[in-house]
């Protein structure tokens, strides 16, 4: 390949998961990823958004996730996230409730909801333990499920430092962690199966195509842009933040000492009472 190409890349990750040619890897990813989870294999999928080289590289505000249905009517969202930031977690949760609720319509009731399976792989960390894969799902404190009906997989790549592969999930999540530094005349045992080498074609296609590798290089700064952004918003916001507390501070100091005097006042007045009712008896 001419250039490596990062498949966290929005786009590059859409066109891996969600062009239309690529519907057997999109199965393929589900498959790995929620082996335990699903009653039976994924054996097609129908992409509901698929990518579209035109439409997304020439628009900043891409809708970047994938979002498909199955043969049984399950459905799926899978979204890449380069950035962390301290509402993520409600967004996660908030896109898979507005997912599953979206399903009815009108005159139609509950028996019509069908599973539904929110993946995310972020590229930055979320939580603070060392476990790269979890699944959240409707259980009690007992772990028993209210209704088999799906969930958030949230899946850290940063955290993922397997150098052997032993799953096919690992399989993606390597791929997408290290994508970036694959060398096609050098790829590495755990890149020769079927899926990878089509995965590393797509990787290709924005390589040496001249338009796509400048819309990638066009994306990428993009978002580069978008994460100093946010960052720098964050920062503003830590530092008004500590502002905030620092004058909270300095006002709860001043009301402390005011209180300190108040009490002191009060002593005093009560001594003096003391005195004008002893001088009066």
């Amino acid at each position: 390949m001419k250039h490596r190409i990062d498949p966290k890349v929005d786009c590059v990750f859409k066109a891996v998961l969600g062009a239309e040619g690529n519907r057997n890897l999109l199965a393929h990813f589900l498959n790995a990823v929620l082996a335990n989870d699903l009653s039976a294999p994924i054996i097609g999928v129908d992409i509901l958004n698929p990518y579209n080289d035109p439409e997304f590289l020439d628009d900043k505000l891409s809708i970047v996730d994938v979002k498909a249905q199955d043969q049984q009517g399950r459905i799926y969202q899978i979204e890449i996230q380069l950035a962390g930031y301290r509402h993520l977690p409600a967004r996660i949760a908030y896109t898979w409730a507005d997912l599953y609720g979206g399903q009815l319509h009108s005159g139609e009731d509950y028996a019509a909801l069908r599973p539904t399976y929110a993946i995310w792989l972020l590229a930055e960390d979320l939580f603070e333990d060392a476990d790269y894969a979890r699944d959240f799902q409707s259980r009690d404190g007992r772990g028993r499920l209210l209704l088999a009906h799906g969930g958030i997989w949230v899946l850290e790549l940063n955290k993922f430092t397997a150098e052997r592969v032993a799953t096919e999930q690992q399989r993606w999540l390597k791929f997408f962690k290290d994508g970036a530094r694959l060398d096609e005349a050098a790829l590495p045992d755990w890149m020769d199966t079927t899926e990878m080498r089509q995965a590393m074609n797509t990787l290709r296609q924005f390589s040496e195509k001249d338009r796509d590798y400048h819309a990638y290089q066009a994306r990428q700064n993009y978002l580069r842009e978008q994460r100093t952004i946010q960052k720098e918003r964050e920062e503003v916001q830590k530092a008004l933040e500590q502002e905030r507390q620092e004058k909270q501070a300095a006002l709860q100091e001043k009301q402390a000492a005011l209180q300190e005097k108040q009490a002191a006042l009060q002593e005093k007045q009560a001594a003096l009472q003391e005195k004008q009712a002893a001088l009066q008896e």
